[in-house]
């Protein structure tokens, strides 16, 4: 079914709470059930052991396999290589052009929930740095205290093996699409964050954008189910 995507558009950088982007606390993981999950998927999400860390396959049993990576139909104004977000459905969608997109599951956290309307991709980074908010310092010093210079890239880092960072009009909104390794986080709303994808899945859209790429962020529910 094709998507359709109205949208109502303004932006509110709200800088006192993204950038965040690590989980302050884990919901109750869905615990891995006995279905199937196809060899195509499998295959897609396998490990990766030839990036600059290794890359464990998620545990695709405790995703709905809706959130999978896939090719969809899109009806959308947006010309082909733009980005939509679907906040409330927890989809990414990479346009394509004539009618198909790829779509991506996502987890969304606060930081996520504070930015709505346009930006472009500035730059990426693989396998980034990250520095907890001064925020987040003040209000938990003895956890974040020792990180204000910034956590190393790793497989522990919360921005994963790649992050794409949103500016509008030449300003950082501190919304970042990131990776990360919690595979049972994926289309759910977290404690904290911006917007996580699978490691895998995030290397895959990182490859097939550019710095400039236009992002349009959604958070009205207003977008129909596939």
């Amino acid at each position: 079914m094709p998507v359709s995507i109205s949208r109502r558009l303004f932006v509110l950088a709200i800088p006192f709470v993204a950038a965040g982007c690590t989980t302050t606390q884990k919901v109750a993981a869905i615990k891995p059930g006995k279905r199937e999950v196809p060899q195509y998927y499998r295959d897609m999400y396998a490990a990766v052991a030839d990036d600059a860390f290794p890359i464990p396959a998620p545990d695709l049993t405790k995703i709905d396999p809706k959130y999978y990576r896939q090719e969809v139909a899109y009806q959308g104004p947006e010309p082909s290589g733009t980005i939509v977000i679907d906040t409330p459905k927890r989809f990414l969608y990479l346009v394509l052009g004539e009618g198909r997109a790829l779509r991506y599951g996502v987890g969304v956290g606060k930081a996520g929930l504070a930015f709505e309307g346009s930006g472009v991709i500035q730059y990426k980074r693989e396998w980034p740095r990250w520095t907890p908010t001064q925020d987040m310092i003040a209000r938990e010093p003895e956890r974040y205290g020792p990180l204000a210079g910034g956590m190393e890239p790793g497989p522990t880092n919360p921005l994963g093996a790649r992050a794409l960072y949103l500016f509008k009009n030449g300003v950082d909104t501190l919304y970042r699409i990131h990776g990360t390794n919690e595979d049972w986080s994926i289309g759910r709303s977290i404690s904290s964050g911006c917007i996580r994808l699978l490691n895998q899945d995030i290397i895959d859209l990182h490859r097939r954008v550019q710095n400039g790429t236009r992002v349009v962020v959604l958070q009205q529910d207003n977008v129909p189910a596939v």
